[in-house]
């Protein structure tokens, strides 16, 4: 990778980072902080400050996309981290569960997940793209790993409306990394790509599902492990982090090697399809425990194998939609794609809850297993990118 690539994919990256910190810190607190607040009693008005932030997502995604195609990339992306700071601050200053639902909204209505990607796309040359989308999903990762450790200790030193204070200015401080940090990218020239074209594309179709898999699974999963760790390790919520961190950066190390093999010699189909199958792999290992008996050793095992593979997908999926994409339409795809990320996760949360209070938590894996045997046959089929891309990307100034 060139040094403006390299920049470009750390500064990014450090963006996601701040942007998803903030709303992570506030996962494993919330619950137990809205108890505190007039009509923080109502366990649905508690579930909608947490799930109002993935709905405006979804909602948002699509419309910031296009825009970050027409009106160019870096202002739609200010305009987002504005509205997020906003949106925290509304929540910091709240003396109600419902503004604080308010406040979630405004924060997910500065959707800019699709601006960012695209703009990673636009800078990084196709042979580097999928290492400059992992930098972003460790990121992410790590984000999540640091929220499970520093949460309780800011929530005891800040309070909650502190950690929403925080929040906004991390966003503040991000609208400055990308305005002074991230290097500015020659325009694309306007091209007449319609919207319906993207939508209609079969490999972006592709993606879109596989996305939509991923994170329903991820959430519908996250419903259940905590309560299995809770059960083989006798692990209080507050020391979950114990068994997170390590697995987390461990998955990091062993996704690298598939992930740079795969772009080097153009096997990125081959690393694509076998972390699908990992997936399935893991769903079917956790119904098994469940259905039988969860023991540590299995469960922690399983843990790291889905890290390893979300973490290879969360690279690999973004990279080649902006690659299949026309770069014209860049923007409006990852929009769709990044809705259906939102979608999922919103599904995922809501289904493994139903699931596991109805049928049985083992039933989660059930719902995520038969959706990802669907996916690793729609992948099957999906064009081997070459190793270098034919058309060359626009020069950063």
């Amino acid at each position: 990778m060139s040094r403006t690539e390299i920049r470009a994919s750390a500064s990014l990256a450090s963006v996601f980072a701040l942007r998803m910190l903030g709303l992570f810190l506030i996962l494993p607190v919330f619950a137990v902080h809205a108890r505190s607040m007039p009509g923080g009693g109502n366990a649905t008005l508690i579930g909608l400050a947490l799930g109002m932030y993935g709905l405006t997502q979804s909602i948002g995604q699509i419309p910031f996309g296009i825009a970050s195609d027409r009106y160019g990339r870096k202002r739609i992306i200010f305009i987002g981290l504005l509205l997020f700071a906003i949106g925290s601050f509304i929540a910091a200053a709240a003396n109600h569960i419902v503004w604080v639902i308010l406040g979630r909204g405004v924060q997910g209505a500065g959707a800019i997940s699709a601006a960012i990607t695209a703009l990673i796309a636009d800078i990084t040359r196709e042979e580097h793209r999928t290492k400059a989308m992992a930098m972003v999903g460790a990121s992410i990762g790590l984000s999540f790993a640091v929220s499970l450790v520093a949460s309780p200790l800011l929530y005891s030193a800040i309070g909650m409306s502190g950690m929403f204070v925080l929040i906004g200015l991390m966003s503040l401080a991000a609208i400055v990394v990308v305005r002074y940090v991230v290097p500015d990218v020659a325009a694309l020239p306007p091209a007449a790509v319609k919207f319906s074209q993207v939508l209609k594309m079969p490999e972006l179709l592709r993606l879109n599902y596989g996305v939509f898999t991923l994170h329903l699974s991820q959430m519908s999963m996250f419903v259940v492990v905590p309560a299995a760790l809770v059960k083989t390790l006798d692990l209080p919520v507050a020391q979950h982090w114990k068994v997170y961190l390590p697995v987390v950066l461990l998955s990091f190390v062993l996704m690298l090697p598939p992930v740079f093999v795969g772009e080097r010699h153009g096997k990125m189909k081959g690393v694509f399809v076998g972390a699908i199958a990992l997936l399935l792999a893991v769903q079917v290992g956790m119904w098994f425990e469940l259905s039988h008996g969860v023991h540590w050793a299995p469960l922690v095992g399983l843990l790291l194998a889905f890290f390893v593979a979300f973490n290879i997908l969360e690279a690999s999926q973004p990279s080649l939609v902006s690659r299949f994409a026309p770069a014209g339409g860049r923007g409006a795809a990852l929009g769709v794609y990044n809705t259906l990320q939102a979608l999922g996760l919103f599904c995922g949360g809501a289904a493994g809850g139903w699931l596991t209070q109805h049928l049985g938590p083992s039933t989660v894996f059930i719902m995520g297993g038969s959706l990802t045997v669907l996916w690793l046959i729609i992948a099957a089929g999906m064009k081997n990118l070459p190793r270098r891309g034919k058309q060359q990307q626009p020069a950063a100034a």
